[in-house]
C-alpha cells in the first residue's frame, strides 16, 4: 500500500511524533510510506532507516507541492490538522486516493468567521480518525477510535525515588499552575520529595514567582524544554499531568509504558488513558488540592504506588501498543479504499 502522511509543520511536538511512529511502523510492515511536514532534525533519518521518505511542508506552498508531488498516486493520503486537511481535500481527484483524517484534538475544526473547515472536509474525506473517545465526542463527525501507541519502555527504576515528573508546556491550555500549586500544597518537599517540570513557555515567570513564594526553589525545579525525557521518566517515581483537555496525553502514556505511576486530570483523553486502573490515578481537572492529596496518598503508600505504576505499564503495552495502532490503523484504511472505490 502506498500511504502519505500530510500535515504543514515544522515542529516536533505531539502530533509530529505520532506521525513519525505510525509511519516507521508502517514502512517497516511492508507499505511504501512518505512523510511530509514536522522537523527535518527528526524526522528524515528516522524514516529513512525505515525505507519511508520526508519532505518539508511548512508552508502552505510547501504543503500544496507536496500534495501534487505525492497525493495522486498514494492509495491512502492521511492528513493530520486542519491545514492538511483543507489542502487534500481540495487538491486530490475525487476519483484520486482514498482520504483518511486523524484528529488529534478534542475541538472542532477551525473556523474562519463564520466559514468552517468541516464544509469543504466532509465533501471529500472519506474516514476519519479519533485518537481517543474525548476526542471522538468532540469533533462532531463520525469517527473511528484507535489509541495512540508508544514503543515498549525499560522500566522505570525510580519507584522508591522521591521524584515527581511532570512533561508540559507552561502554556495556560496545559494548566501547569495546577501542578506546582499542588506540590506545594503537598509539603511533600518537607519530607525529601522533589518536582521537576520539563518544558517551557510564558508561565515560566509566573510559576517562578509562586516557588520563590513557597521558598522551595530547591524542591521544584524549571527545566526548560528538554530531550531527555525517556531519562527522566527512568529515575522518577509519579508523573502528574494536569491538562484536562489533551487529546490523548502522549507524555503521560509514555510514563506508563515506562511503569511510572500516573496521576492524572479527570478529563479529555486521560480518561481513555487511566481506564480500570485504581482511582489514585485520577484528580479532580483543575483542583490543586485533589491533586496534591493524591500526590501524598501515592508518595506515602509505596505498594499501592508500586501496585499502579505496574498495571499502567500493562495497559500501556496492550491497548496502546504499535502493533494494535498499526493494524487498526489498516483497518480504517481498507475501509476508506473500499468506499472510495464504490
Amino acid at each position: 500500500m502506498r500511504i502519505v502522511h500530510v500535515m504543514r509543520s515544522d515542529r516536533f511536538a505531539g502530533v509530529e511524533q505520532f506521525v513519525l511512529r505510525l509511519a516507521i511502523a508502517q514502512a517497516r510492515a511492508g507499505h511504501r510510506v512518505h512523510v511530509a511536514g514536522g522537523a527535518e532534525s527528526r524526522m528524515r533519518a528516522q524514516l529513512g532507516a525505515a525505507g519511508a521518505t520526508w519532505e518539508r511542508t511548512a508552508s502552505a506552498f510547501e504543503l500544496i507541492r507536496g500534495l501534487r508531488r505525492h497525493g495522486s498516486g498514494a492509495d491512502i493520503v492521511n492528513t493530520h490538522m486542519t491545514d492538511a486537511d483543507v489542502a487534500a481535500s481540495v487538491l486530490l481527484p475525487r476519483r484520486g486516493p482514498a482520504l483518511v483524517s486523524t484528529r488529534h484534538f478534542a475541538l472542532p475544526r477551525r473556523r474562519w468567521g463564520a466559514f468552517s473547515a468541516d464544509t469543504i472536509v466532509r465533501r471529500r474525506v472519506d474516514a476519519e480518525i479519533a485518537i481517543s473517545h474525548a476526542v471522538a465526542d468532540a469533533i462532531g463527525a463520525p469517527s473511528t477510535v484507535v489509541h495512540s501507541g508508544v514503543p515498549e519502555a525499560p522500566v522505570s527504576r525510580g519507584g522508591s525515588s522521591k521524584r515527581v515528573l511532570m512533561v508540559q508546556r507552561l502554556q495556560p491550555e496545559k494548566h501547569p499552575l495546577v501542578g506546582i500549586d499542588a506540590f506545594l500544597r503537598s509539603a511533600l518537599a518537607d519530607d525529601g520529595w522533589t518536582l521537576d517540570v520539563a518544558g517551557d513557555g510564558p508561565l515560566r515567570a509566573e510559576a517562578e514567582r509562586r516557588i520563590d513564594a513557597h521558598d522551595a526553589g530547591g524542591a521544584v525545579r524549571l527545566l526548560g524544554f528538554r530531550d531527555d525525557v525517556p531519562a527522566l521518566l527512568h529515575s522518577s517515581a509519579i508523573f502528574l499531568a494536569t491538562c484536562p483537555n489533551e487529546g490523548l496525553g502522549l507524555a503521560a502514556l509514555e510514563a506508563m509504558a515506562a511503569g511510572v505511576a500516573p496521576l492524572v486530570a479527570d478529563a479529555a483523553g486521560h480518561r481513555d488513558l487511566v481506564d480500570g486502573l485504581d482511582a489514585a490515578a485520577r484528580f479532580a481537572p483543575d483542583d490543586a488540592e485533589a491533586a496534591a492529596s493524591g500526590l501524598r496518598m501515592l508518595a506515602t503508600d509505596a505498594p499501592r504506588r508500586a501496585a499502579l505504576a505496574a498495571a499502567a505499564r500493562k495497559r500501556a503495552g496492550t491497548e496502546f501498543s504499535i502493533a494494535n495502532q498499526l493494524a487498526r490503523t489498516l483497518q480504517v484504511y481498507a475501509s476508506a479504499m473500499e468506499r472510495r472505490r464504490r
